[in-house]
């Protein structure tokens, strides 16, 4: 008998599919799950995890926990089988054992898996050590941030930048990044991506579990409509989950490659009843120094997107902080309000569930150069507020060029302009200075007609330093659109 909730079970005793002869495994590798569709309950069962040719299919049928007179027996044979328990001389409030003295004692309940068994009590035992956040060395390859993380030891270990959590059962070095979803593969299976998809490689099999942030904002709903999906180069499967927190869904690690949370697409949208818990992220452009105007971009993003997945894409704005918290509804219309703007396009834009690999901005705010304070609402259709902030926009990086002469600015990293500008982008600087009357044809001739590369970054720095801080602060500005990078080492970004 199937139980679909509180009130009706399925009983397939006399009739029913060849679904009803699968068996129960504690170490299943199938799903169950409850969809609705045209307001009828239908039970849906698919892999959980690679199946090989001649296995037979089983799911877990979670019986209630009940006590030792009453307890139906299991002879599924799984490392975790409810009824392959520890003895009670080694259990797992006892602190004066070690794993290999577990192993050997049970070696008599479950002989052919004690190397798996040795993996699962390590991992045990990495989660009672508290939580350690980590703020990993970020690494860009064409463009692309990675992250990479040298594990102590065994523990928990969360990262500060991605809200990934690891528990490691040894020493070892992690790097992943985000890699692009391959929707085709899933959506036959009546799934979508919620939330980016995570490549992992690791220095040794220390990697016991994986917490995979998640964007929904009632957890205790969430059982059935999230799962993880796990992508290797012979196919995908759907990794059972050990849990679902409020923020994170919890899966054991079977070996690395790309791992990213799913959504029951019929479940989850078919209805459209919850919001996503989301976040409003804030960049500001470089100014126009011709119309004296500035963008302040705004995008609306699932919370589970890595702020530095964004950031790597916009290198040449500034990443305005705010709290950027909100819930919002998959396809619902949104329009943002700003006092100060000149203009705001578009006039509304629906929300767009976005995992990469392209972040584009949702609103542009054209603001007068120079603003230094602004309040910005996010409004629903019906006007209903969601998001309001007020941003200071002091602290970005042109409003400190401004604080500071740009021309002292110039005087300051002038030897380190001179020694490592390259030539590509000096020649870009000459083009974009004389096209805005920095610099005058005879100057610009006078220039370029010097040979050598380092004579020519004297020349055209010393030239604008000398005509005050409006050319100083528009080589500023051309050198962070043309080299963000390098405008970032001299401090200028």
């Amino acid at each position: 008998m199937f139980r679909i909730d509180n009130d009706y079970v399925i009983d397939a005793t006399i009739t029913g599919g060849p679904a009803r002869y699968i068996n129960h495994s504690c170490a299943p590798n199938c799903i169950t799950e409850v969809v609705t569709v045209e307001k009828e309950n239908k039970i849906i069962i698919s892999s959980c995890r690679r199946i090989q040719r001649g296995e037979e299919l089983c799911y877990d049928y979670k019986f209630d926990l009940e006590d030792d007179q009453h307890k139906i027996p299991c002879h599924c044979g799984a490392v975790n089988c409810h009824f392959c328990d520890l003895p009670p001389s080694l259990s797992v409030s006892t602190t004066n054992f070690t794993v290999s003295e577990v192993c050997e004692e049970m070696s008599d309940v479950c002989p052919d898996n004690a190397e798996r068994m040795k993996q699962q009590l390590v991992c045990r035992e990495a989660l009672t050590q508290p939580r350690e956040d980590f703020k990993p060395e970020l690494l860009h390859e064409s463009g692309k941030p990675s992250f990479r993380f040298r594990c102590p030891g065994p523990g928990v270990f969360h990262c500060t930048l991605t809200g990934l959590v690891f528990v490691m059962t040894q020493e070892a070095e992690l790097q992943y990044r985000t890699v692009q979803w391959d929707e085709n593969l899933f959506l036959c299976a009546g799934k979508m991506p919620a939330g980016p998809l995570f490549d992992f490689q690791c220095s040794a099999k220390a990697l016991c579990q994986l917490h995979l942030p998640h964007c929904e904002t009632d957890a205790l709903l969430s059982d059935g409509l999230l799962s993880v999906v796990h992508i290797t180069d012979d196919g995908m499967s759907f990794i059972k989950l050990l849990q679902i927190t409020e923020t994170h869904v919890v899966v054991e690690v079977p070996h690395l490659s790309a791992f990213g949370v799913v959504w029951n697409f019929f479940g989850r949208f078919w209805k459209m009843t919850k919001p996503i818990s989301s976040q409003v992220l804030l960049f500001l452009e470089q100014p126009n120094l011709k119309t004296k105007r500035q963008n302040l971009n705004v995008f609306l993003l699932p919370r589970n997107v890595p702020l530095e997945q964004v950031r790597a894409q916009h290198l040449d704005s500034k990443y305005i902080k705010a709290p950027s918290k909100c819930k919002l509804f998959k396809d619902q219309s949104y329009s943002v309000h700003c006092p100060a703007a000149y203009k705001i396009q578009p006039e509304e834009e629906e929300f767009d569930l976005e995992f990469g690999p392209n972040y584009h901005p949702t609103f542009e705010i054209r603001l007068p150069l120079n603003t230094e304070e602004v309040t910005i609402i996010v409004r629903d259709r019906k006007r209903t507020r969601v998001w309001k902030r007020v941003v200071d926009l002091t602290g970005n990086d042109f409003a400190e060029t401004l604080s500071v002469p740009a021309e002292k600015k110039l005087k300051s990293v002038r030897k380190q302009f001179v020694d490592r500008i390259p030539a590509a982008v000096l020649a870009a600087l000459l083009d974009k200075l004389l096209e805005l009357g920095v610099i005058a044809d005879g100057e610009m001739e006078e220039i370029t007609a010097t040979a050598k590369r380092a004579e020519k970054a004297r020349m055209l720095i010393d030239t604008v330093k000398k005509k005050g801080t409006d050319a100083s602060l528009a080589l500023i500005s051309a050198l962070c659109e043309e080299d963000p990078c390098l405008s970032k080492e001299l401090k200028l970004k």
